[in-house]
């Protein structure tokens, strides 16, 4: 359930999310999805058992819909498969409805932490003509993805000489708002990305149906 304005003390940095939050990809990241699964004889998920489902570290979410664990070579090769899916068709994926929007009525510092490969989400970002916005953008460093937020958040907010309780995260997952807690700082989910708002809603921070209202609820 969304919660007052009043419930979040004023911060001055705004850390956003950007797959399913920022970028509206959700469609394409479950057709990967399936892809990958499909290396593994899984049957396709919908886009609401997706919602229902997702879980980090992604090897468990895999193993859970296999009903059995995934090897190392198993999640390397589904990894790979998802990731060639996902970059033949990002270029259909726009952005969230109200990003702009949303990216604009926040007067303090914006950064951008993704868990989506550094060195393609640089220039994707760029392309969407929103870098000016952020005064740091980070993605994922290593050679193979899948894990949990929390130490990339820590290492974000070093690298721009901020403590956790001077910024707030507006993420869609539960993994978000894990991260956020893990080094003090506030969050907010939104519910239009890759997670059912009855699981965010379990979490126990605010919530919104919109990137605008989530900021509201930031402010």
């Amino acid at each position: 359930m969304s919660s007052p304005i009043g419930t979040l003390a004023r911060v001055s940095h705004l850390v956003w999310d950007w797959n399913g939050t920022l970028l509206n990809d959700l469609g394409l990241v479950v057709a990967a999805t399936n892809a990958a699964l499909g290396t593994a004889g899984c049957a396709p998920v919908s886009e609401d058992e997706h919602r229902r489902d997702f879980r980090r570290p992604i090897v468990e979410y895999y193993g859970g819909l296999l009903g059995r664990a995934v090897t190392v070579e198993e999640f390397a090769e589904m990894d790979r498969v998802f990731h060639a899916e996902y970059r033949l068709g990002l270029l259909t994926c726009g952005l969230t409805a109200d990003a702009l929007t949303a990216l604009t009525q926040w007067s303090g510092t914006q950064s951008l932490l993704s868990m989506w490969f550094h060195e393609e989400l640089v220039p994707t970002v760029d392309r969407y003509g929103l870098t000016t916005h952020f005064r740091r953008i980070d993605g994922l460093k290593a050679g193979l993805g899948g894990g949990f937020k929390a130490e990339h958040l820590k290492t974000h907010l070093a690298e721009l000489a901020l403590d956790g309780p001077d910024a707030v995260l507006i993420g869609d997952s539960v993994d978000d708002a894990d991260a956020a807690a893990s080094v003090g700082a506030r969050c907010v989910l939104y519910t239009g990305g890759f997670t059912a708002r009855a699981k965010l809603e379990q979490v126990g921070v605010p919530v919104a149906d919109s990137l605008v209202d989530a900021v509201r609820l930031a402010l």
